[in-house]
């Protein structure tokens, strides 16, 4: 059976979001080694560390791994939207997590200065929204497909967060005839749910439809238990798991056409 709908993850899949990360990441950490006379690369790594750490100690750890919420995404995103009330307490904790996760890098590298810790929350948050950056073959794949079949995309995160990471490629969202944002139904990618809602929007089933994503654990397991077709975009050569097997396996996007045409 042909496949009547390609269903598209956003970050690193679409979104090159590890890229805007890593750069907002080395510009605010060489502000603070110019600033506390120290290594970038040190504070850096100590940054990301103490960042994990505390975001795995709030009550809202579980829910934001159920949703797809990273911790780095949480060192400049808002909270604002949401109707479960996970998100409100994230709201309130969205201050304090940015300048803490900052305050004890620093910290861990011998600096005690909370005025530049929160001179560095800010500046992180404001270098992140300055770089929506989009992979090369993006906007030909999609433009090649629309019409074609319908289009889909299905992503984890925050709703305003992901909202503005679209907002902030306004090109993006008109190829896709449904947006689905794991935050605004309460449950994120692995769990099927989330995809047999999405397939009840394109009113196909779950045969006719291909799951496009970067994430092992979330785009292509879940895909899998829905019984979608799942392709897997390893554009870095990353670690196979014997224990979630795609159907296909690509480099580029731009692979996905002779897949589609051998379905």
């Amino acid at each position: 059976m042909s496949a009547a709908a390609v269903l598209f993850d956003l970050d690193d899949t679409l979104l090159w979001d590890e890229r805007s990360v890593e750069e907002a990441f080395e510009i605010t950490c060489r502000t603070a080694a110019e600033a506390a006379d120290i290594q970038a690369s040190e504070l850096l790594q100590a940054v990301r560390q103490e960042a994990r750490l505390l975001y795995e100690s709030y009550e809202t750890f579980a829910f934001t791994q159920m949703i797809g919420i990273n911790p780095y995404e949480g060192l400049w995103a808002n909270f604002t939207a949401g109707d479960q009330p996970e998100f409100r307490r994230l709201q309130e904790l969205a201050p304090v997590y940015r300048r803490e996760s900052w305050r004890k890098g620093l910290q861990k590298l011998g600096i005690e200065n909370d005025a530049l810790a929160g001179d560095l929350a800010e500046q992180f948050a404001a270098e992140r929204r300055k770089r929506p950056y989009v992979y090369e073959e993006t906007f030909d794949v999609l433009q090649s497909l629309k019409g074609k079949v319908k289009l889909l995309l299905l992503t984890n995160g925050s709703p305003d967060l992901q909202q503005e990471k679209l907002d902030g490629v306004p090109e993006l969202a008109p190829y896709f005839d449904h947006i689905v944002i794991s935050g605004n139904l309460g449950k994120g990618k692995p769990d099927p749910s989330i995809f047999i809602h999405a397939l009840g929007l394109l009113e196909i089933p779950p045969e006719q439809a291909v799951m496009v994503g970067d994430k092992l654990t979330t785009d292509i397991k879940g895909g899998n238990a829905a019984g979608l077709t799942t392709v897997w975009i390893n554009r870095n050569d990353r670690m196979k798991d014997p224990d979630i097997v795609p159907d296909f396996e690509v480099q580029s996007l731009t692979e996905l056409h002779s897949i589609l045409n051998s379905l």
